[in-house]
Order: structure tokens, then C-alpha cells, then sequence
């Protein structure tokens, strides 16, 4: 027999437990001892492969329940709508899903994709066709007519990028057949929506009630799960009564949604990365400093409520919302176990077991992935450094020093790099060009310093 053993480590088992040091043993796709049973074990094998992990954290690989692999960093909405083409959108994810297992990501969710496509990415990657972490998947996200998050520009019906508007009763139950019977793991459904005309209001509840039992008892009738885009209250704990099965976001919880939330104990995948990176990092971008105080306000005003449903027993899930610009691939997938830590005060072992054992719920492999016990599947990273002592330490260049996923190590070496695109990028023309601008004028007719426009 053969196996792998990664001796002399710090172990840090995805379930809360404190680092212990040792060894971890895998054999085929599973972990079969860690500790002194792993030793034990490994000098009865006849073909042993040994990884020195000396200074170095061995854990559970991080997992990713909130990543659009098809994206590919947009930097708008009319991009992902008109700019991308179906079978290129599929190659350009396949070489972005390796980005992802060189960030010690081994797992991710894909909540909904352009064309679908990522169905058959995570097909491919099952069947060793392509590589990557491995994938659970929606197909595309139901909407209302009302849309989602890009108003006039979605269609009232049928597809617009990854929606798929629905109306009516037959509508909606077919769409959620057709989609379970073309292979998506998760239905999705953007509970909230934005109107123009009320967008100071925020985004609101977009279904009726009777229409969200509807999507769930009709997924469920066909054994699948059901996540829900929620921002707000009232869609929030609608969401939540309707037998959603996870939510994402949840922000603006009030009292009555929160005790939904925890009297079903439904997990939460905050996926607050995109505004903390907006928050945090927006001046070096030149983001509208309005859009910056709104996406700090989402963070403080959840720290609170989050917090009380992680309290309360309700599992957080870490998501990092991958696949846009301000979180592009490969960068941001450890910097949600911070804001938990940061924001929410969860410790880095608890932000940890939330990003690994907590979050194999996405998969749909709960006690199967996320822990590194015997039993469990092999989705294992070595880290150079104490992510227990600062989970900031998993985003560090280089800190990621070995992969594996169901038992096979993966290859780290630095990927091609990518030449543009023709026609993939909506192109810019810039910023307003005002007289002032151009004649460097200030509104007094006095001259503008140049380097105030920078």
C-alpha cells in the first residue's frame, strides 16, 4: 500500500480544536490518521511519499461558497450582459479555477454563471478534464421582472447574463425542474432587487411569499437546496420562513429576521469581502467616497447581528464573491475569515472552522471535507506560517506551499500568463472631460493644480 505522510507540522483540524503538532496521513482520496496514528500507521506502508512541514501549518483547504468562476473579474454589469461569449467564458473560468487552488482553495460554491456554463466546468473538473477546486453550482439566478442589482438593463423576461427573469406560477416551477434536471447542485434565487426610482430605499423583496414557498417546495420536492441573494429585513426573514437553506448576506437584519434566522439555524454566507476591500482599499482605486461610507455602514451595521446568529448556533459560511474587480481571483479568498475576525470578533480558529468544517455545507459535504480527521476526504493545504495566530497569514505570496484535493497534490508552479482578449473588455473612455479639465481651469477661471486630478 501508499500513501502520503506530512510529518513535523502544526495541525489545525478545520473543527475549532487548538493546533497540536504531528503528522497527517492520506491514503487514496482520504485522510486515514493524523497524530501518532499517522506515524503509526505510515511505517507499516510500503510506498510512503513524505512532505517535511516543519514550521509550517498543515489544515483543512479553505472553501469558497460564494465565487463566480465565469466572471473573470468584471469590471461591470454590461461586460458579464453583452461582452462574453459561451464557450470562451468556460476556458477563461478553467484557467481562473486554477488561480484559486494556488490561493489554498479546494472547494467552492459557484451560486450562478452566464449560460450556465459552470455546470459543465465543474463537470469537467470531476472528470479530470480540467483542474480546479471541486465545485457545487447553481445555474442561473431567478429573478422577477423587477430584476436584480442592474435594474432597466435586465430583460423582463427570460435570460440577461445570469438571470433568469420568471413570472407566473408554470414559470417559475418549470425553470427550477429545468435547471435541477440540467445538473445545478443549488437552485438561486435573488430574493432582493433593486428599482431605480427607489434605489435610495435600498434593495427590496422581490417575490411574494407564495412564490418563494414555491421555488423551495418544488426544489426540494426534488431533493436540492435553495440559497437566496438577501439584503434587507423583510426579504431576509421571508427568505428564511419560505425553507430557504442558505442565505447570503443577510445584512440589515432587524430583530423579527434575525429570530427566523436562528430558530432555523439557516447558515449565512455574509460575503461582506467586496465591501471591505471597498471600505479598506477604495482611495487606491479612486471609488466615490459616498460608495465607500455606504459599504463601511454595511459592515458595522451587520458586525452585530452576525455576531448574534454566530452566538445563537446559526453556521456563517465564508464567500468572497470572486469573479469582480474589486476581488479578483487568486487575491481576496482568506480576507472574509479577517472581516469575521475583525468585525464580527470571531477568533482566527473559529473564522478558520467557518472557512473549512462550517463551510462544507456549500458542497453539500458536511463530515465528508473541511476537517482534516480520519474519514474525511483529503482537501488538505501546508501553509508557511500560524493562521491561527492571523488568518491574514493565508493571503501572504508564497505562503501557500503545498495542495491537495481528494488525495491528489496539485501543481503550484506559476500559471501562463494571459494576453487580452479582443472584444472581452468594455472599453473605457474615460472620465468626464470638462473645459476645466482640459484648460486646467478651476470654477474661478484660476488654474487647476494637476496633480489634485490624480
Amino acid at each position: 500500500m501508499s500513501g502520503i505522510l506530512i510529518e513535523n507540522g502544526r495541525i489545525i483540524d478545520g473543527a475549532g480544536n487548538a493546533p497540536v503538532s504531528g503528522s497527517v496521513l492520506k491514503q487514496a482520496d482520504k485522510i486515514t490518521a493524523t497524530g501518532a496514528e499517522a506515524d503509526r500507521q505510515a511505517a507499516q506502508l510500503d510506498c510512503l511519499e513524505r512532505i517535511d512541514a516543519k514550521g509550517m501549518t498543515v489544515m483543512p483547504g479553505l472553501i469558497d461558497v460564494h465565487c463566480h468562476l465565469a466572471f473573470d473579474d468584471a469590471e461591470s454589469n454590461s461586460e458579464l450582459f453583452f461582452q462574453h461569449r459561451n464557450a470562451l467564458s468556460a476556458l477563461v473560468a478553467a484557467y481562473n479555477a486554477r488561480k484559486l487552488l494556488r490561493a489554498g482553495v479546494t472547494g467552492i460554491l459557484d451560486p450562478d454563471s452566464t449560460f450556465e456554463n459552470m455546470i459543465d466546468l465543474r463537470d469537467a473538473i470531476d472528470a479530470g478534464v480540467a483542474e480546479g477546486p471541486r465545485m457545487n453550482c447553481g445555474a442561473y439566478a431567478l429573478i422577477t421582472s423587477i430584476g436584480g442589482t442592474a435594474g432597466p438593463m435586465i430583460r423582463d423576461s427570460g435570460v440577461t447574463g445570469y438571470y433568469m427573469a420568471v413570472n407566473g406560477r408554470d414559470e417559475i416551477v418549470g425553470e427550477v425542474r429545468r435547471q435541477i434536471k440540467n445538473g445545478a447542485d443549488w437552485i438561486k434565487v435573488h430574493v432582493t432587487g433593486i428599482v431605480p426610482r427607489q434605489s435610495h430605499k435600498g434593495e427590496m423583496c422581490a417575490w411574494s411569499n407564495d412564490e418563494l414557498r414555491l421555488i423551495v417546495e418544488t426544489a426540494h420536492d426534488l431533493e436540492t437546496p435553495v440559497m437566496g441573494h438577501c439584503r434587507g429585513a423583510d426579504a431576509t426573514r421571508r427568505a428564511a420562513i419560505a425553507g430557504f437553506d442558505l442565505l447570503f448576506h443577510a445584512t440589515g437584519m432587524d430583530e423579527a429576521a434575525l429570530e427566523a434566522v436562528i430558530e432555523r439555524k439557516i447558515p449565512i454566507a455574509p460575503t461582506l469581502t467586496f465591501q471591505a476591500n471597498m471600505a479598506d482599499f477604495g482611495p487606491k482605486i479612486g471609488a466615490n467616497p459616498d460608495l465607500m461610507k455606504l459599504f463601511e455602514s454595511e459592515l458595522a451595521d451587520s458586525a452585530e447581528t452576525m455576531r448574534k446568529a454566530y452566538d445563537a448556533g446559526v453556521p456563517l459560511l465564508t464567500g468572497s464573491e470572486a469573479g469582480f474587480s474589486m476581488v479578483p481571483y487568486g487575491d481576496w479568498h482568506y480576507r472574509e475569515m479577517e472581516v469575521f475576525a475583525r468585525h464580527f470578533g470571531l477568533t482566527p480558529l473559529q473564522a478558520i472552522q467557518c472557512a473549512t468544517q462550517q463551510s462544507a455545507f456549500g458542497l453539500k459535504m458536511l463530515g465528508q471535507t473541511g476537517v482534516l480527521a480520519a474519514g474525511y476526504k483529503a482537501d488538505i493545504i501546508v501553509v508557511d506560517g500560524d493562521p491561527s495566530l492571523d488568518v491574514t497569514v493565508l493571503g501572504k505570496p508564497g505562503a501557500i506551499r503545498h495542495v491537495m484535493v481528494d488525495g491528489v497534490l496539485k501543481d503550484l508552479s506559476p500559471l501562463p500568463p494571459r494576453k487580452p482578449i479582443p472584444g472581452w473588455r468594455v472599453a473605457s473612455i474615460g472620465r468626464q472631460l470638462t473645459r476645466d479639465i482640459a484648460f486646467g481651469q478651476d470654477a474661478t477661471g484660476g488654474p487647476i493644480d494637476i496633480k489634485e486630478l490624480h
